[in-house]
């Protein structure tokens, strides 16, 4: 430090906040948010503080000072044990007995309309035809005469009698069995349905576990006292912590085929992510490229997630960039 000036001074101090930080996210998939559930909001950050301790390294190694070590270190340690969060390079292999499944958080389909192109693409029922998925997971749907979605099989269930917001399955191959797990939540759930492919059985998982309820784009988040909004997502990330309890009971009772797909509301270093995740392929890690960014935010995050079971092939992972709603979709091709 003497041979520092007073502003990398500053610097290195704050470099070793954002290094202690980083590595304290590394502990989060071990603890879940029920016993800390403040400390669980770090995964929203994870992120954000990689990014941060890669521009340290470079910043000390441009100057040639040893204080690069500390960043650099942590960050070999990330490599090694955390989950990726930038890939090079990935699959982009095909077989026609794929299964292509997508996953799509539509916001309730309240920008499929309002498009002002004249494109062939004027609209998120045009996109997703045009990418003709096998089994289509949507979330946040809303029941209405607009919707121009042609499956032979579907199972819908929304969130009261009298409502149309809820969670869908659509799918080219019978639906042999479905159901819900009836989330205690005013408008997130998990479904499920059992799908007859020739002789396989699979079942698909369309899960949308707690909202943090935050507006990314907003001043604080859309919430001007940060108290408040520390406690809000910290009881968002408990429900999702009992959430993920019941999903996984649910889930152990299935020994076949299995895909997991939705919106989780949390990122890869979170505890549920880490539960969820276990025993399963992530088919972002194994066959995608870049970011796999998820939400309109300017910062890429990943909280939308396609998973299988640990005997299936994902032949491609495909994170789309059109913007028809809040989130991004993402489509694989999975093989057995």
């Amino acid at each position: 430090m003497k041979k520092l000036s007073f502003l990398d001074k500053i610097l290195y101090l704050v470099n070793s906040l954002m290094a202690t930080l980083l590595l304290l996210t590394y502990l989060l998939p071990y603890i879940s948010p029920k016993t800390i559930a403040s400390f669980a909001i770090l995964s929203l950050f994870a992120p954000f503080l990689l990014l941060i301790n890669m521009a340290f390294t470079i910043y000390w190694l441009i100057k040639l000072k040893k204080q690069f070590i500390l960043s650099f270190s942590i960050l070999v340690i990330g490599w090694l044990f955390v989950t990726p969060f930038y890939k090079i390079s990935g699959n982009n292999s095909s077989f026609n007995s794929d299964l292509k499944v997508m996953s799509y958080n539509v916001k309730a389909f309240d920008l499929f309309t309002q498009k002002q192109d004249t494109t062939k693409m004027q609209n998120g029922f045009d996109f997703i035809t045009a990418k003709q998925p096998d089994i289509l997971m949507l979330q946040e749907y809303y029941q209405s005469n607009k919707i121009d979605l042609s499956f032979p099989y579907r199972f819908i269930k929304l969130k009261s009698n009298n409502g149309k917001f809820g969670l869908a399955i659509y799918s080219k191959y019978k639906i042999i069995n479905s159901g819900s797990l009836d989330l205690n939540s005013s408008g997130n759930n998990i479904i499920y349905a059992d799908i007859l492919k020739e002789k396989d059985t699979i079942r698909v998982y369309n899960v949308h576990f707690e909202s943090l309820r935050i507006k990314p784009n907003e001043e604080n988040f859309g919430q001007e006292n940060s108290e408040i909004l520390v406690k809000r997502i910290s009881t968002a990330f408990r429900k999702q912590a009992a959430q993920t309890e019941l999903f996984l009971d649910h889930e152990k009772q299935w020994k076949g085929k299995k895909i997991v797909c939705g919106d989780f509301n949390n990122t890869a270093y979170s505890w549920m992510y880490h539960e969820i995740s276990k025993n399963k392929k992530d088919a972002f890690i194994e066959a995608g490229k870049g970011f796999g960014k998820t939400f309109n935010y300017w910062f890429p995050l990943r909280i939308d997630f396609i998973l299988t079971d640990e005997n299936a092939i994902i032949n491609q992972f495909v994170t789309y960039s059109e913007k028809h709603s809040d989130h991004f979709p993402i489509q694989a091709k999975i093989n057995w």
